[in-house]
């Protein structure tokens, strides 16, 4: 099979013909379809991700596929089963192998390509709005970088959970695909973040994908009480926060990390994805993809997330096994 590749931290990732391993006890085998592509990608082929194999391994946390074996033991699970995962890493490759619970079913309806996409974005903005944070009707949702792959879903999700959502994204088009999926305000990157949200009546949660000024910008238009998230750090500085700032205003600021909450609460997550699927098949939630591309350009996938050129998700399918 053909698989998208790091063979070394100091070589470019790359297509390599390699063979798939059996299944193991507890395992299932899955033809895969769809991979979503995320940041922590770009992060894992220079080593800085904090959950990267040693390579080689394959890249792709999120994928979509069809299970053709099952290892000994393995049970809930059937070949033939339509399946999404999150396995961390594996899914930019033509099949693979995973632990049978990081597999969840999809609905016949739903496209791989959605499931592909939907698991890491929703699943970090549902857990992350409604665990964490506790959105509430009528509060005011800050989502920065909001038209990425997380900002997107957050606009989407918090405005579903009956917020009112301040948008910030660069660029008019960016800031389309916003109001598209339900922003009440738009604020350009170029503009003074901290003035604008403090017009608006400040910030009562403010979910940051950004980091750097954007971050700081940001936790100076919280309003006093206000949760604040931070999910990302796509400019590529992590803020440090200010203890005293805390404890003047009363915030609270909750780090918020999906793979983590898949080791040690993976029964929250499994009930979140559940729940993002029912509203995918009720018509409330539909994924943004700009992208969607073969695997043998995987890498001009990622390159559209280096340079911010996607909005929402870049999927890349899987052509032998559709």
């Amino acid at each position: 099979m053909q698989a998208f590749q790091v063979p070394a931290f100091d070589r470019p990732a790359s297509l390599t013909e390699t063979d798939v391993p059996p299944p193991g006890p507890g395992q299932a085998a899955v033809a895969l379809r769809a991979c979503g592509l995320n940041f922590a990608d770009l992060l894992m082929m220079k080593g800085s991700y904090q959950d990267t194999p040693e390579p080689p391994f394959t890249l792709g946390l999120e994928a979509a596929g069809v299970v053709t074996e099952l290892g000994e033991g393995t049970k809930g699970f059937a070949p033939g089963d339509r399946v999404a995962l999150f396995g961390g890493s594996g899914g930019l490759a033509e099949a693979g192998v995973f632990d049978a619970a990081q597999l969840i079913r999809i609905p016949d309806a739903m496209s791989f390509e959605h499931a592909a996409a939907m698991q890491i974005a929703y699943g970090t903005s549902h857990m992350a709005l409604d665990h964490c944070a506790r959105l509430q009707p009528g509060e005011t949702l800050l989502v920065t970088g909001a038209a990425g792959g997380v900002g997107l879903t957050a606009v989407e999700i918090g405005k579903l959970m009956g917020a009112t959502v301040i948008a910030q994204a660069r660029g008019q088009e960016k800031l389309e695909v916003a109001a598209a999926a339900g922003a009440d305000h738009l604020v350009d990157a170029g503009e003074d973040l901290r003035s604008t949200v403090k017009a608006l009546g400040g910030a009562d949660v403010v979910y940051d994908a950004v980091g750097g000024d954007v971050w700081k910008a940001a936790f100076r238009a919280a309003n006093p009480g206000a949760r604040l998230l931070p999910v990302g750090f796509a400019g590529g500085e992590v803020p440090q926060i200010p203890a005293n700032h805390l404890l003047v205003k009363n915030l609270t600021v909750i780090g918020f990390y999906l793979g983590g909450y898949m080791k040690f609460r993976p029964e929250a997550v499994r009930r979140s994805f559940e729940t993002l699927f029912t509203w995918h098949g009720e018509g409330r939630i539909k994924p943004h993809i700009s992208h969607t591309l073969p695997l043998d350009r995987a890498a001009e996938g990622l390159e559209l997330l280096r340079s911010r050129k996607s909005t929402g998700k870049v999927v890349i399918t899987m052509g032998r096994n559709r």
